[in-house]
């Protein structure tokens, strides 16, 4: 019978050859998966098997009957959503961070997972050129940081929430959060997790480039005040989802400000570019936000799931979910216990990865990783603005190129049709994945970048199955 310990060198052997592989040869794999609904249910035992398996026969498995239902978001040609990447590296401390099993709650849980994590966000803060007023925690994504943000929004109105809940008080007035409908929809759920209610978002008008009118909020903050309501936060987006547009952030703050209002600030996608001198810019303004979060693993090359929120009033996001159950408390003073700054007491060891990946890449490899996106990303659009019958429909400052196939003589309601046949002929294909979104009520096609191995071999290739895509479609539209 063979050891265990051998065992184990075989199966990551096994696993590292293929990871290679992987990172290799993409192209083995149609970026979208084929599987159809159901297929992989209907291929899997009804129950789980009463002897222990080999590791080959699950990893056969694993091939065969997983793989085919993965799509690829690790792969140089998906362009969907917002496109992400894991460095070879961080998939190392990933299996490590596995291997350790730490629950980084208190600091004596794991001293060096709590002061990685303090060390590295301090890192993070500084080459986004942020404050030293704000202070990071990792969380899984930012649909968390921003219901965390929104929960010390409310807890700083001092309403005695925490106390006394919500539920069945005359003395609590309606809670107002203000954003866009370009915000992402975190948000709104966040409001209804903590008892806000939809009807207490408020939508703020945008301008043409799609960014929160800071006269329209002042406007609506000045009605609700006077109606008896309490604003309680304004939600700003710095690289919104569908556009990558940027609210502008020191104005909003004068507003936010001037009444009172947390601001927070949803940099998730965009905030990562502000590591390249020359997009800092981007946070401007953000040394007057209450909350910031930004996303590592959108477009800083670690593993999904890693988001940071940075907030400025640490205590108030310790006050605000602080609960210490006797089986927790601890005696060190002068730490920092990650457990009092969230709903999770359980925190998987998610710092390692990003400090693997800053070490291995380096600084200055990030930077030249972002500015290459960001150039193919305005190589596309001009190949588009070039075309005749394709348009550019929204600005593209950083790596999303918002755009569509628009004949001349099709009404709005054709070409969408026609736009939807064209990316879901090209998502078919399996060469490359895009996504779509909707723009002044009409649907629009994305290219986003942010594979750390995409090229310009790879966006080319793409711009040609769309523009293959779109002859296809209009003759079966005329034979249709």
């Amino acid at each position: 019978m063979r050891r265990a310990d051998d065992e184990i060198v075989d199966a990551l052997a096994r696993a590292g050859r293929w990871i290679e592989a992987y990172y290799r040869e993409p192209q083995r794999y149609p970026v979208f998966s084929r599987a159809r609904p159901g297929e992989l249910s209907a291929a899997l035992p009804q129950a789980p098997p009463e002897e222990g398996e080999s590791f080959a026969a699950i990893f056969a498995d694993f091939e065969r009957l997983i793989v085919p239902g993965i799509t690829h978001w690790n792969h140089p040609r998906f362009f969907a959503w917002f496109a992400i990447s894991a460095t070879p590296v961080a998939v190392v401390a990933e299996a490590l961070a596995a291997a350790l099993d730490v629950n980084a709650m208190v600091w004596r849980s794991s001293p060096a997972a709590t002061e990685l994590e303090e060390v590295v966000l301090r890192w993070l803060r500084d080459l986004l050129g942020l404050d030293a007023g704000l202070h990071g925690i990792v969380y899984d994504t930012a649909s968390i940081g921003g219901f965390t943000a929104l929960a010390a929004a409310r807890e700083s109105l001092d309403l005695g929430i925490r106390e006394r809940g919500m539920a069945g008080r005359d003395d609590l007035p309606p809670l107002r959060v203000y954003l866009t409908d370009q915000t992402h929809s975190h948000i709104e759920k966040a409001a209804i997790a903590l008892g806000i209610g939809r009807d207490n978002v408020v939508r703020v008008p945008v301008d043409d480039a799609f960014a929160m009118r800071p006269d329209a909020l002042a406007q609506r903050l000045q009605r609700d005040i006077a109606s008896g309501m309490r604003p309680m936060c304004v939600a700003a987006t710095v690289g919104t989802t569908s556009t990558t547009s940027r609210d502008p952030v020191g104005d909003i703050a004068d507003v936010a400000k001037r009444h009172g209002v947390w601001l927070h600030v949803d940099a998730a996608y965009a905030g990562s570019a502000a590591i390249v001198p020359e997009f800092r810019y981007l946070l401007d303004g953000c040394e007057r936000a209450d909350s910031v979060v930004v996303n590592p693993h959108k477009w800083l090359f670690v593993p999904i799931d890693l988001s940071v929120l940075y907030v400025r009033d640490l205590e108030l996001l310790r006050r605000t979910f602080s609960l210490t159950a006797d089986y927790v408390a601890t005696p060190e003073t002068g730490v920092r216990n990650y457990m009092d700054y969230g709903l999770q007491l359980g925190r998987r060891f998610r710092a390692l990865k990003l400090w693997f990946a800053l070490r291995r890449l380096g600084v200055a490899g990030m930077r030249d990783v972002l500015r290459g996106h960001v150039a193919l990303a305005q190589r596309f659009a001009a190949w588009v603005e070039a075309e005749l019958d394709w348009e550019v429909v929204a600005p593209h400052p950083l790596s999303v190129v918002c755009f569509r196939y628009a004949p001349v003589g099709l009404d709005e309601r054709r070409r969408d049709e026609r736009n939807a046949a064209i990316v879901d002929a090209v998502n078919a294909g399996g060469e490359a994945f895009l996504s779509t979104t909707r723009l002044h009520g009409h649907l629009v096609v994305r290219l986003a970048i942010g594979n750390e191995r995409t090229t310009e071999d790879d966006v080319r290739a793409a711009w040609k199955l769309l523009r293959n895509a779109a002859r296809q479609a209009d003759r079966a539209f005329r034979d249709s």
